[in-house]
């Protein structure tokens, strides 16, 4: 069983002393949607991919497909909302037995308490009618959840796609997580937060029960750019926590607001590797576009106010390519010590999309570039061997360097996808 803790500075997670990249799969709706047969046949594929965590929500995925299974967390009360003083204990039996199986085969599960459906004030409290958990039932309900699953050393997020509206969600939050940490102190904590948001309330980055940060570069294909913009925000706010991109663009996913397009292979891959380079380095998340509401073709699926396109069937989303190129980050960090990577602004170029990061001895450089160009870089790189790998068809290959007044020229390769270039100090 693993059991993660937070590296000495700061940057990375830790497993049994050794540094833990963390590569999760967005799996929002699994306790309420998915049969124990499925749930197997995906965790064995998932696991030969190379993740190593799961993000699920606890409660009901508010946007998840419908499903013909009947697995909800709370009793009902007479009008048909949830009775959130009483917890459906058959929900979390079910819910304990998913988690053992995935825990069994080397995942982390990282469980939301709190998706913002469920807080008042909130963006998605406002879209829905449907009657928020009362402050006083939050403790004993994060207390329940606590005492059944911390045996399982799971990350725990505070916090759904939030906003933090007002002082009145806040509170919600403040509660789960003192609970929590109170509880199982022994668990991480952190707080998913709404996509392309870089404040978090002060409270919060003070608060030494907060483990580490989570950002989203989200699902609008006009803000693409925060998957980077984020990362450096986040990297350097007043107290230093490890960092990741918890929802990028899920791969198959419609546009957000019902505009027209989908989030390609390369998209997706283009989002991880800006994130990792730009210091969002302990980790990245994938998603598939079928998966995390776990669709079955005909089923319904429908989103009030974000307007995604269709999902793919379940079966066939679990099969995108997509999926083995963050796996394949998963294992060049690794193979190459990538660790603790740190931005580093050497690129010479009329963009920012080219993304180049640092290991803290300046032994290793890692340098991502989505179309193919001469590089210069403003350093002397002359002491480093490069290697060119060609992200999309996972290929290998040599380049060389010149260097003229302490700028190192890379030329043109010959690959014709996007590309990572790793230099390892001779």
């Amino acid at each position: 069983m693993i059991k993660l803790s937070i590296a000495e500075n700061k940057r990375y997670f830790m497993n049994e002393g050794t540094p833990f990249f963390y590569l999760a799969d967005t799996v929002w709706s699994a306790f309420t949607n998915i049969t124990l047969e499925e749930w197997a046949y995906y965790l064995d594929y998932r696991k030969s991919q190379g993740f190593n965590v799961l993000q699920i929500n606890l409660l009901r995925q508010w946007d998840a497909s419908g499903s013909d299974l009947s697995c909800e967390p709370f009793a009902r009360a007479e009008d048909g909302s949830y009775d959130f003083y009483t917890l459906n204990e058959e929900y979390f039996t079910r819910a304990e037995t998913m988690i053992e199986m995935a825990v069994s085969r080397g995942f982390v599960p990282a469980l939301v308490l709190l998706w913002c459906n469920y807080i008042p004030d909130t963006w998605a409290a406002k879209l829905r009618e449907e009657k928020k958990m009362p402050l006083e039932a939050v403790e004993p309900y994060v207390r329940y959840a606590a005492d059944r699953f911390s045996k399982f050393y799971p990350i725990y997020i505070i916090s759904g796609d939030t906003d933090f509206p007002s002082e009145r969600a806040n509170q919600y939050y403040r509660i789960a997580l003192h609970t929590v940490k109170q509880h199982s102190p022994q668990c991480l904590t952190t707080l998913h937060i709404q996509g392309r948001l870089a404040v978090l309330p002060e409270e919060f980055i003070d608060d030494p029960h907060l483990d580490f940060y989570m950002y989203q570069s989200g699902h609008n294909s006009q803000f693409q750019p925060t998957a980077y913009t984020l990362a450096l925000d986040f990297y350097n706010k007043t107290v230093t926590r490890p960092v990741l991109n918890s929802e990028p663009c899920y791969e198959q996913m419609g546009y957000s607001r019902k505009v027209y397009g989908r989030f390609t292979r390369a998209d997706v891959r283009k989002a991880a590797w800006q994130s990792l380079l730009s210091g969002a380095s302990a980790g990245i998340t994938y998603g598939a576009h079928g998966i995390w509401s776990w669709h079955r073709k005909g089923k319904k699926f429908g989103v009030t106010g974000e307007g995604f396109d269709s999902p793919y069937d379940w079966q066939s989303a679990l099969k995108f390519e997509g999926a083995w190129d963050y796996g394949l980050a998963k294992w060049l960090f690794g193979i190459y010590g990538l660790t603790d990577m740190q931005p580093w602004n050497i690129v010479l170029k009329n963009t920012e999309e080219i993304r180049a990061a640092v290991t803290a001895d300046y032994t290793k450089v890692a340098i991502y570039v989505p179309v193919n160009t001469v590089l210069k870089l403003d350093a002397d790189l002359s002491e480093y061997n490069f290697t060119v790998i060609d992200l999309e068809n996972r290929r290998f290959g040599t380049t060389s360097i010149s260097v003229q007044e302490q700028i190192t020229t890379i030329d043109m390769h010959d690959f014709e996808a996007d590309v990572l270039l790793i230099g390892i100090r001779k």
